[in-house]
């Protein structure tokens, strides 16, 4: 464990010219990536593992990152998939019962460049005015090469980025008491997603992000769920392909994130990037039959366009109470209902986890 916090120099330069200097934490080099902020308070080490954040350097907008330190429980997956992290303050001696290590070491072992020290506010307000933008984090000087880095930055692009995060073959979770089964398919899961399966009685084979409709119905499930993930949904072409075919095999759907937002575009729906995205565990969402809002987690930087969804597929169920836009959609034309927020939320709120019982009574019924 590191003893005392290093102050090499290290930069942050973004598209447009702007430079922050900062200090180093975690591994040292360069890295350009999406830059994007979320407003979680806790669950730091969740984000980190969240393969939702391939290629993009995460911003921490709370102060102080690190207090409680780090441990292998509240990882989402085997590995870190963030390009870069920013935070004002890190803490070199988290003080937590089930305390592992501090997160600059965890950041060196996954070889993620950190930048520290830095004014993480104004960056923030940056974002918001003017949107996300690509940047560098960099330990080494960049005055020399500022017009070559800028052109780096400037045409970078994530490609490739859910058969970058998925698995290359199925694995079966069983529980102790197996009532259901169900096909997680991968386009970048979070771990807690299988475990509030299997806190149901499910037993999970996780697919890769690719399985084919001939493929699901070889492993005949009662339940299907597609999960978050990162990237442009629309990209995701053969996906939302084999979407079409697989949603009218009858078995019951559930979506999350990119899995909502691939649903949606499988059945004629359009999406949209937002200005600066969604990330952080604070985001209202109005459930539009009910009429009462929940507090979610969430992480995304695309949205499914509410009024591009045909009729005679389904309807808007839920609505980001900040700025309306489409968090969740019932299908009436096949079996299925998703929702852009995370109903797991590792770190919290589990406000809408209630959506996994429904999820689970809809297997119940149809196999009655």
């Amino acid at each position: 464990m590191s003893l005392f916090k290093n102050h090499e120099k290290a930069y942050l330069m973004l598209a447009d010219g702007q430079v922050f200097e900062g200090k180093s934490f975690g591994a040292k080099g360069s890295v350009i990536g999406e830059v994007v902020f979320t407003t979680g308070v806790t669950g730091y080490e969740e984000t980190l593992t969240d393969p939702s954040y391939y290629g993009q350097i995460v911003t921490q907008t709370f102060p102080l990152i690190g207090n409680y330190g780090v441990n292998h429980e509240d990882q989402e997956s085997a590995k870190s998939y963030v390009s870069g992290y920013i935070v004002r303050e890190w803490c070199e001696m988290p003080s937590n019962f089930r305390c592992e290590g501090n997160i600059s070491d965890f950041l060196k072992e996954h070889n993620i460049i950190g930048l520290y020290d830095i004014d993480t506010r104004r960056l923030t307000r940056i974002i918001r005015e003017t949107g996300v933008m690509n940047g560098i984090i960099t330990t080494e000087d960049i005055t020399a090469k500022k017009d070559e880095l800028l052109e780096k930055i400037r045409s970078f692009s994530i490609k490739d980025a859910v058969s970058s995060v998925t698995i290359p073959e199925a694995h079966i979770y069983t529980p102790e008491t197996k009532k259901h089964r169900v096909l997680l398919f991968d386009f970048g899961y979070k771990r807690n997603i299988r475990e509030e399966l299997l806190k149901r009685g499910c037993e999970v084979i996780v697919v890769p992000g690719n399985t084919t409709a001939e493929q699901v119905k070889e492993y005949a499930p009662d339940g299907i769920m597609f999960s978050n993930g990162p990237g442009d949904p629309a990209e995701n072409t053969e996906i939302i392909a084999n979407i079409r075919e697989i949603q009218q095999l009858g078995i019951p759907i559930f979506g999350i994130c990119l899995g909502h937002q691939l649903m949606a575009l499988a059945n004629g729906a359009k999406t949209e990037k937002l200005k600066y995205g969604h990330r952080g565990a604070n985001q209202p969402v109005i459930d539009l039959e009910s009429g009462l809002t929940y507090v979610t987690s969430q992480n995304h930087g695309y949205a499914v366009v509410g009024d591009s969804i045909p009729k005679e597929a389904g309807f808007v169920s839920h609505i980001n109470a900040n700025d309306k836009t489409c968090e969740g959609i019932r299908y009436t034309s096949v079996n299925a209902r998703t929702v852009q927020f995370h109903p797991e939320a590792h770190g919290g709120p589990l406000d809408t986890s209630y959506l996994f019982d429904e999820f689970v009574e809809t297997m119940e019924r149809e196999a009655e």
